[in-house]
């Protein structure tokens, strides 16, 4: 079993453990009660190393230096680990150790000689949960909707762990029109997504703003990860007011990715930032068969005033109109034609329909822009917003993208590729992605779990923002560059551009 080579190692699992990139994904469960964790190496052993092979292996590089998976045996102790921090403290002292523990294991790289996971557990109450588990995940083990699949094969239902856990339904119908004109419209627009794109990894690079250093080795640097919730009826009355909501099944409760763009002006005396709040779907026509389950929730604005003595952490000059300064979100969308999660026996099957493994691609969507003067109308970059989701669902580019990383890998090789995709984040101001969770409350060995949130590191970008649905809520969590990025108010500006689209578009008249 020593000398085992199970398979090659993914396109993108050689990308994300490149030299010049490595990406992890960090998820985080909130426990209602302090965590025992008396079973933890049995439940390690027993249920999670057998979920995936990948999980007791480890990457290896052949005589020929590709790579593989090669099975090995696994020390769970190895595994695990339990911080100290000084006892009989405040809730909030804990709250900020916990903070700066997730900022510290975001930045360790793992062990060569160990499988690609680790778990951390968090003993000490918060102001908001007893205890937290931390799973840190290799980017190559999988993508979001992999590890998820693989991390709910370990909990089951709070009310009843007889019955399955159950998920939105994503069985939309979309209609297209194939008529000439419409044709010719996806090609152009794929043509000009595609080479914008290009471009944009490339040469492009978005102007260095309070959101972006745009700094070598960013992701090395210490962050801060807060999280926000907001309430998945609050989101379906504001899509139901402004008339935006084409979904036919009334009893899905999220049917999208989200798509929450940040975009910010300068002005000698004030700070705004834009941030959307908006729900609109992203069709993808079915002629493309990618992504097409797949909505956004999209951006909209909220003014901030920033005092003179705050402003150093977001830009140092204070002389500079960055009105029309140049800000790209890179959405990441899971390309499986699927309605739902799939078992952990049906992703690795070889024909499977939804294989494990990441399948994923980038999509590049330009920060909308605001002048001083413009008024702050948060329901016009609504209307804005669907005019952008009307012309990106039309377009190939997300094909025509995984087919340039593949011509790029087969003829340079996955260094070559990987530093391709390195610089097409460097060149952008934020990543954004969402998992779908279960909705029902979930429980880890009969232990109920309140929360959970997720967050990519590792990632050369200032500003990382995650989103996962749970038990009727949408959990945002935020990474942020620390000294760039004051984490706290730019949480609470997200909070109020959510508050000030959902006031706009409960009293939009209806129509």
């Amino acid at each position: 079993m020593e000398n085992e080579i199970l398979e090659p190692v993914s396109p993108t699992g050689q990308y994300f453990t490149s030299s010049v990139i490595s990406v992890s994904v960090i998820a985080v469960l909130e426990f209602e009660f302090p965590i025992d964790d008396s079973q933890t190496a049995t439940l390690l052993k027993n249920v999670f190393l057998p979920i995936n092979l990948r999980f007791s292996s480890l990457m290896v590089k052949d005589k020929n230096g590709k790579k593989h998976w090669k099975k090995v045996e696994v020390n769970v102790k190895e595994h695990v680990k339990t911080p100290n921090f000084p006892r009989g403290k405040s809730l909030e002292f804990y709250e900020e150790c916990l903070s700066g523990y997730l900022s510290k294991i975001s930045l360790e790289q793992f062990q060569e000689s160990r499988a690609l996971w680790e778990i951390h557990i968090i003993k000490y109450p918060t102001k908001s949960t007893a205890g937290n588990l931390v799973f840190k995940l290799h980017h190559s083990l999988g993508d979001g909707y992999s590890l998820m699949g693989a991390l709910l094969s370990c909990l089951q239902r709070a009310d009843n762990p007889q019955l399955p856990l159950t998920f939105p339904l994503l069985n939309q119908k979309i209609q297209t029109n194939d008529n000439k004109n419409n044709i010719l419209s996806r090609a152009f627009d794929s043509v000009y997504d595609f080479g914008w794109s290009v471009l944009k990894s490339i040469v492009l690079e978005d102007d260095k703003t309070p959101i972006r250093s745009g700094d070598d080795g960013v992701e090395f640097r210490p962050i801060t990860v807060t999280t926000l919730n907001f309430s998945l009826d609050q989101i379906k009355k504001v899509k139901a007011s402004l008339h935006v909501d084409n979904l036919r099944t009334a009893h899905s409760h999220i049917l999208c990715s989200i798509w929450d763009v940040v975009g910010l002006v300068f002005h000698p005396r004030k700070l705004i930032f834009l941030h959307a709040l908006v729900y609109m779907p992203l069709f993808t026509p079915s002629s493309l068969r990618i992504a097409s389950k797949t909505y956004m929730l999209c951006s909209i604005v909220v003014e901030k005033m920033i005092g003179k003595k705050r402003r150093r952490l977001y830009i140092k000059s204070t002389k500079n109109d960055q009105s029309n300064a140049k800000s790209t979100a890179l959405v990441l969308l899971n390309t499986r034609n699927i309605n739902s999660y799939k078992s952990i026996s049906e992703m690795v099957k070889p024909d499977a329909e939804s294989p494990w493994g990441n399948q994923f691609a980038f999509l590049h969507v330009s920060v909308p822009k605001l002048a001083f003067s413009d008024p702050i109308d948060p329901l016009s970059f609504v209307l804005e917003a669907q005019k952008v989701i009307k012309r990106k669902r039309n377009s190939a580019a997300l094909i025509l993208t995984s087919k340039l990383l593949e011509t790029l890998r087969k003829l340079r090789g996955p260094e070559v590729t990987a530093e391709y995709i390195h610089k097409t984040l460097k060149n952008t101001s934020m990543t954004i992605s969402n998992v779908i969770g279960p909705l029902e409350r979930m429980a880890l060995s009969n232990q109920p779990i309140k929360g959970m949130y997720v967050m990519n590191v590792g990632v050369p970008q200032s500003l990382t923002v995650t989103i996962l649905s749970y038990m009727g809520q949408l959990r945002i969590a935020l990474g942020t560059e620390n000294d760039l990025i004051d984490a706290p108010k730019f949480r609470q500006c997200v909070q109020d551009a959510f508050d000030m689209i959902f006031k706009a578009a409960i009293s939009f008249p209806s129509i």
